[in-house]
């Protein structure tokens, strides 16, 4: 059986930074104490002391692009990129070729995932203008929920009509998690700027085509439809400060119908960084303004913003250098998300206990998953030992992901990832993994 002690880690856990050591067998966490001394003599110790242990990031937004998209990602190669930045468990899109749209594609997923994914894995289920039947066949316990695109995006899945959405609403328990555009609303936008510029339109607009009206429209009705119908509503990736508003701090995340997150990039960039950075930056929806960061931000420590996500999206070098209107949205994270994440505690944005509740425990409490998210005796062992005064640059030479490029290349971190575990096994050891570990299908309380 496999057993490892890790001792002197400043562990960080509900709120608390403490000096323990944690013995790890099988697949569990079965001991944390200030001390242990007694282990048998078959166990891998390890000297953790002035290094912080957190729980495995959990990130409930990654698009791997496995099926159909594999020559810009796979579940293997960004699941990897993942581990090395310390997110040992992932909730993947349905927006691959062909679309999870039924119960058989979306297990096919899983069954590719069980032997290719170093991180433990989920998927959505996608909902459209006519699958409702297929929805309804989801197994909350084995299946992270319904995502609905209510603005069009990579792939195309738009569910637009009306009574359909208010049906899906109100006939599922699952969490329905949304991606929020209006659609009207961005077409107009569009074409008024073709009309002056044609395909080759400024980066720069891309704030503007899809603007802080289209994300508000969608987002709240997507809200007032969640309160008519009592629906488990999960909000993705806020990008404005006018839409925080929409949402509550007043009531625990256990008990919270309506949650929402915000993904790395809009806490990171606004819309100054567009005249370096152009449509490598460009996402759906849009990195906005310095008011809109600065108000994501406020919203995630005051509450009405729940968990800190990536929406890894990768694309090639070649489809991400085309004109505006050619060059797709989206871009790769999950190596570095907890790396940036790392600045902003250094930085004093953001307290270490705080990053990890919204990055750890809150995707664990809002999705029910089973058994993940804090370091907890009888809890997956899925930890990260990082050491915060290690640095790293970014460059073409360490980035892991298949597309080869990082839109944070040239930036220096003043953190590293040491070493991640999953399910007990040390799977990443400073730049060296252990490719025979697989990740295990998440399992929900529900």
């Amino acid at each position: 059986m496999n057993r490892i002690l890790i001792k002197n880690a400043k562990i960080v856990n509900e709120g608390n930074t403490t000096v323990l050591d944690v013995f790890i067998e099988g697949e569990k966490i079965v001991k944390i104490d200030q001390s242990i001394e007694n282990y048998p003599t078959d166990t891998l110790v390890i000297d953790a002391e002035n290094k912080y242990l957190l729980p495995g990031i959990i990130d409930d937004q990654v698009h791997f692009r496995q099926p159909g998209l594999t020559h810009k990602a796979t579940i293997a190669s960004e699941s990897r990129a993942a581990v090395a930045g310390g997110i040992t468990s992932f909730i993947e899109m349905p927006n691959t070729i062909p679309q999870a749209t039924t119960q058989e594609i979306l297990e096919e997923k899983f069954k590719t995932a069980s032997k290719s994914s170093y991180a433990n894995y989920s998927f959505m289920i996608g909902g459209t203008n006519d699958n409702l039947e297929e929805l309804l066949k989801t197994d909350p316990k084995n299946v992270a929920g319904i995502k609905l695109f209510l603005g069009s995006s990579t792939g195309n899945m738009l569910v637009d009509d009306e009574e359909i959405l208010e049906q899906i609403f109100s006939s599922t328990k699952l969490l329905i998690a949304v991606h929020c555009e209006d659609e009207t609303t961005v077409k107009n936008n569009l074409d008024k700027q073709k009309n002056i510029y044609g395909d080759d339109i400024p980066i720069e607009l891309h704030p503007i085509i899809r603007s802080e009206e289209a994300c508000y429209l969608s987002s709240s009705k997507a809200v007032a439809l969640a309160k008519k119908t009592g629906a488990r509503l999960h909000v993705f990736h806020l990008s404005t400060a006018k839409e925080t508003e929409l949402f509550t701090n007043k009531i625990p995340l256990k008990e919270k119908m309506i949650t929402a997150e915000v993904c790395v990039h809009h806490l990171w960039f606004n819309d100054k960084d567009y005249a370096k950075k152009g449509t490598f930056i460009k996402w759906n929806p849009a990195i906005k303004t310095e008011k809109d960061r600065l108000g994501l931000w406020e919203a995630l420590l005051d509450d009405r913003l729940d968990v800190i996500a990536t929406d890894h999206a990768p694309h090639t070098m070649d489809e991400k250098k085309r004109v505006y209107t050619k060059a797709p949205s989206g871009g790769p994270l999950v190596q570095h998300a907890l790396l940036a994440m790392l600045e902003a505690v250094r930085n004093d944005k953001i307290s270490m206990e705080r990053m990890v509740e919204k990055m750890c425990h809150n995707p664990a409490i809002l999705f029910r998953i089973e058994n993940r998210g804090f370091i907890k005796e009888g809890y997956f062992a899925d930890l990260v030992l990082v050491d915060t005064n290690k640095d790293q640059t970014v460059n073409k030479e360490n980035i892991l992901y298949k597309c080869g490029w990082s839109p944070f290349e040239g930036t220096q971190f003043h953190s590293t990832v040491l070493k991640t575990f999953i399910n007990g096994n040390l799977i990443y050891d400073q730049g060296v993994f252990d490719d025979k570990i697989k990740g295990k299908r998440l399992i929900f309380n529900r």
